[in-house]
């Protein structure tokens, strides 16, 4: 942070925006990759997939952080779906494998501010066989670029501060953390302090330069392995907290 701007009165303030135009919330349409297909999320296409690959997760760890479920039925996650998922902010996309056509994640867009250009990615959730998949990050990846390309300045990522590996995550996607909201929320009958991390607009350019460089087809051998980790490409590019 610099204070070399100044106003009349010699106070220091930030930097000027001029021209600055508020973007436009995410259009309800698809984004699609290589490996994935993000589309807005949708009871009749989506819940059943949905439902079966989060039934893989047994023990419900993956719901722990989660301000909501586990949904014991098909029944009761479709009613949470169009109850609750139906909305401009959050606005929830289904993650696609564009091979098999099913669904096997949930992602959003939330907390979004155009008059700041601020943006949150949020409601993440993984199920078993999309953890640790090249469509995992990819998803991630589509989601940046569209803030970005909508004309967004600030895309934010935030967790349970206990949550260990949401944290890891969002370091090795770019987001540089900015510091814990010491009590900031209380779910499921826990309080909880909330990690903050970001990119901006600024960073991006960098970013995304890491990103299809790892998604590069030459990045992956005959097996699917990758040659180059994505942490490697980011971890020089995160910003230390001030």
């Amino acid at each position: 942070m610099t204070a070399d701007r100044l106003n009349d009165l010699g106070q220091p303030i930030g930097e000027p925006l001029p021209g600055w135009v508020p973007p436009p919330f995410p259009p309800r349409e698809s984004i699609v990759g290589r490996f994935c297909r993000l589309e807005p999320l949708d009871v009749g296409r989506h819940a059943e997939s949905l439902f079966a690959a989060y039934s893989l997760d047994i023990e419900s760890r993956n719901r722990t952080y989660l301000p909501y479920g586990p949904f014991k039925t098909l029944a009761d996650f479709r009613d949470w779906i169009g109850t609750s998922c139906s909305g401009d902010d959050p606005f929830f996309l289904a993650i696609v494998d564009p091979t098999s056509a099913l669904a096997l994640g949930v992602t959003s867009f939330c907390r979004i501010d155009p008059d700041s250009g601020s943006i949150e990615v949020g409601h993440i959730h993984y199920s078993e066989p999309l953890k640790r998949s090249p469509i995992a990050t990819e998803a991630m990846f589509l989601m940046m670029s569209k803030a970005f390309e909508l004309g967004y300045r600030r895309y934010e990522w935030k967790c349970d501060a206990l949550n260990a590996s949401s944290r890891a995550a969002a370091q090795r996607l770019g987001f540089s953390h900015e510091g814990v909201f010491r009590q900031a929320k209380v779910y499921k009958g826990h309080s909880r302090d909330t990690a903050w991390y970001s990119i901006t607009d600024a960073e991006w350019p960098a970013l995304q330069k890491a990103f299809l460089t790892w998604l590069d087809p030459d990045n992956f051998d005959s097996n699917g392995g990758q040659r180059s980790h994505l942490s490697e490409l980011t971890s020089p590019l995160l910003r230390q907290a001030d």
